[in-house]
């Protein structure tokens, strides 16, 4: 969230509590429906139909859009301070509820979770819908038309399930690999994440359905994640976390903006001036709105006036600080009626753009959902999200002379991981609960861990004639017997993931790193195939002969991971991410904070050790040589890149190359264009990027356009972007460790110009 939380974590003390009203009280007279609705006017610009309608408005009206609920019957909500109701309307097992104004024909907010899908909470009989890969899978994928096709799909999902807003659009900058929701989010990459992200926020928007662009900002871990304040200096801020969601902002055009629950700089995230005012809506002339992840709210005068439009999820906070303690704050003059009418009239701005008015949810029709099409769009994205790590000898695709291969762990006789927490999908094809694998988490959040029912050794047998077994691992010299007996082993290895937790290290839970080095040393011909949320290390990478990262793959992982290895499908991944040697090579060896910590604790983080310099630009900058570089994956073809050019364009400079396939394969290449330039956080930055698929033998000449701000710096005196004048290299890489060809050139001194809002 949506960030679901635990009970006792968010309990009502009285010092704290405003009010115990649910919502703003209804005015004694209701003022009459006007004669005519001209905001309904389709042609009208969405500011223009936002400003008409705003003027007839009452003030508990205008107060109704600005608060919203989690429809939950969880007792833990029910106590005498908050009085907590759910409002009429609202969708059951859900993830938020605005209530609409009948009398102006304003609909409701009908919210649901998150980036993979219309997700649900744990429940007897969850909605069981498509999942897409997680989103640093779409990320790996290189593919921003995979993306926005993936954002789509869930869109229409959401649409046809009766919600009008879709809480997607994760993108928080992979500063700490142990993260528990780096499998949510888009890399460690400000233009691949702003890009990836944006695109899929597009997508959702497409199918009349708000969404949102979350967790802004800084939200990068879960530990102490309600009250950890990071600190980063401003330019460090700008070129990194706050450059992506820039970018996003600016391709993807979100209706809303979820600010996260952390601190910034001391401030809460979702009263933090600098961050909503400044950054956000004067910079960058957001219309939308913003608004709390779930229990992220901490007043009311101060977060009205920094900036936020809408409190979310009541009653996750301490208080409804936006309900009667808002209308009281009005009325005293603490809150001007400019502000609330600001509040409005971005909430209505981005109901008008995105066609909540036009295109009304007509309630749940999953039953016309086309989930084939789906889970096609969803395997699209699968396959191109599986990196090739490693090929020895050619082990892959499987050769046909293969008559015994063995599948071992991770459940793969019956399906394939998920991430936990609040983005949970449940699979189409589960049983009524969900869980194709009785759950082993146990009882709370994030769980239940979640299994699709996409099981990769029923897909493997229906592809080759070889005979196929399988054998859960868990007796590992068992195993290890087995897999001298067979031609080929296959072992799948999983690290589960979630909201609210942090992975304790790098390594592969529950034995799995001696279960994998037992098996290679029985038999050479062992493939990895990873699922995972992030980096792990791999002490048993050299016994082995190929491993695929295949993340967590969606509804249709099993198949999509099948096709990969079989050789149907080339593998193109790239990874998103640096995947470390070891967790001292971070910039923080050990996660910051400590989960025993209280609310009322501040506990801070250092992100000005990094600054701007997250992932491979840290590992550029220390000399440390990871395990697998950014940007990095193998193909079952070879590519040559070369020929590359480079000249000043528009504000930047345009990158031109040629892209050979010189296998006898089809496949896809990613091409990669760093720059450099002096004064910079680190050696070298990615510029641009770009995804070329050619048949064998195919040659295609490749520009890729780089922007100026990543040529540049953030001047914080005059808040512009600057261009140093003199040289700068222009680098065609495939990946960031593996530069093939450098041009230099030279840039005129000058200030970048910033987008017309």
């Amino acid at each position: 969230m949506a960030g679901a939380m635990l009970a006792t974590t968010l309990a009502a003390t009285p010092a704290q509590a405003q009010t115990t009203n649910n919502a703003p009280p209804e005015a004694k007279t209701v003022a009459a429906a006007p004669s005519s609705r001209p905001w309904m006017t389709a042609q009208l610009p969405a500011a223009e139909r936002a400003a008409l309608l705003l003027k007839e408005m009452t003030l508990t009206e205008k107060l109704q859009l600005v608060f919203g609920y989690f429809p939950s019957k969880a007792e833990w909500q029910r106590t005498p301070l908050k009085n907590w109701e759910s409002a009429k309307g609202s969708l059951p097992d859900s993830a938020g509820f605005v209530p609409g104004v009948e009398r102006l024909g304003i609909p409701p907010q009908w919210q649901t979770d998150a980036g993979m899908g219309v997700a649900s909470p744990r429940t007897p009989t969850p909605r069981l819908r498509t999942s897409l890969p997680s989103g640093i899978a779409t990320a790996a994928t290189w593919n921003p038309e995979l993306a926005e096709a993936g954002g789509a799909m869930i869109g229409r999902e959401a649409f046809l399930s009766g919600f009008n807003v879709h809480l997607a659009g994760g993108m928080n900058l992979v500063r700490e690999p142990r993260n528990g929701r780096n499998f949510e989010y888009g890399g460690e990459d400000p233009l691949l994440s702003g890009v990836m992200t944006g695109r899929q926020i597009k997508g959702v928007q497409s199918q009349h359905v708000i969404s949102t662009m979350k967790h802004f900002a800084f939200n990068g871990q879960e530990t102490n994640r309600f009250i950890m304040d990071h600190r980063i200096g401003e330019q460090a801020a700008r070129q990194s976390d706050l450059l992506a969601f820039e970018i996003a902002n600016e391709i993807g055009q979100p209706g809303s903006v979820m600010c996260a629950y952390n601190r910034v700089n001391d401030a809460y995230a979702c009263e933090n001036d600098w961050l909503l005012n400044q950054v956000l809506k004067r910079d960058w002339g957001f219309k939308g709105y913003v608004m709390t992840d779930w229990g992220a709210g901490h007043s009311t005068t101060q977060a009205a006036h920094a900036g936020l439009d809408q409190q979310s999820g009541w009653a996750f906070d301490r208080s409804p600080y936006f309900a009667g303690a808002l209308r009281e704050a009005v009325n005293n003059g603490h809150v001007s009626p400019a502000r609330v009418d600001d509040m409005v009239r971005r909430i209505l701005w981005a109901m008008f753009a995105n066609g909540l008015f036009d295109h009304p949810v007509a309630g749940d029709r999953a039953d016309t959902i086309d989930y084939v099409a789906h889970a096609a769009v969803s395997r699209a994205d699968a396959e191109e999200a599986i990196v090739l790590l490693k090929n020895e000898r050619q082990l892959l695709p499987l050769a046909r002379s293969a008559r015994s291969i063995l599948v071992v762990g991770a459940h793969a006789d019956v399906g394939v991981l998920s991430g936990g927490g609040s983005s949970q999908v449940y699979g189409r094809g589960a049983p009524p609960d969900g869980l194709v694998v009785p759950d082993e988490y146990g009882k709370g959040f994030p769980g239940p861990k979640v299994y699709h029912p996409s099981s990769p050794l029923k897909a493997l047998q229906a592809r080759t004639s070889a005979r196929v077994t399988y054998l859960d691992g868990k007796d590992v010299k068992a195993a290890a017997a087995a897999a001298g007996k067979v031609d080929v082993v296959i072992v799948f290895a999983e690290q589960w993931t979630g909201e609210s937790i942090d992975a304790p290290d790098l390594s592969l839970p529950d034995q799995q790193d001696a279960l994998i080095d037992a098996v290679a040393r029985a038999n050479a011909r062992t493939v990895v195939v990873l699922e995972t949320g992030g980096p792990v290390l791999m002490p048993w990478l050299p016994q082995v002969g190929a491993a695929l990262q295949a993340w967590y793959p969606g509804t249709s992982g099993g198949e999509a991971i099948a096709r990969v290895l079989t050789g149907e499908v080339n593998p193109s991944g790239r990874l998103p991410v640096t995947f470390p040697a070891s967790v001292s090579q971070l910039p923080r060896a050990v996660i910051e904070g400590d989960p025993a910590l209280d609310l009322d604790a501040h506990p801070i983080s250092n992100y000005d050790i990094e600054g701007a310099a997250v992932g491979y630009k840290w590992f550029d900058k220390t000399g440390a040589k990871p395990l697998f570089p950014f940007g990095y994956g193998l193909s079952y073809s070879q590519f040559g890149l070369s020929g590359l050019s480079a000249a000043p364009a528009g504000q930047g400079l345009a990158a031109r190359f040629t892209v050979a396939n010189q296998g006898s394969r089809a496949g896809k290449a990613v091409a990669q264009i760093y720059v450099s330039g002096a004064g910079w956080e680190a050696p070298r930055r990615l510029g641009g990027f770009t995804k070329v698929s050619l048949a064998p033998g195919e040659r295609t000449t490749a520009t890729v356009t780089i922007d100026p701000r990543l040529l540049a710096t953030f001047d914080t005196a005059t808040r512009t972007w600057r261009i140093a004048g003199g040289s700068y290299q222009v680098m065609l890489a495939s990946s960031a460790a593996q530069t093939l060809e450098t041009v230099t050139v030279h840039l005129d001194a000058r200030t970048v110009e910033p987008p017309q809002h």
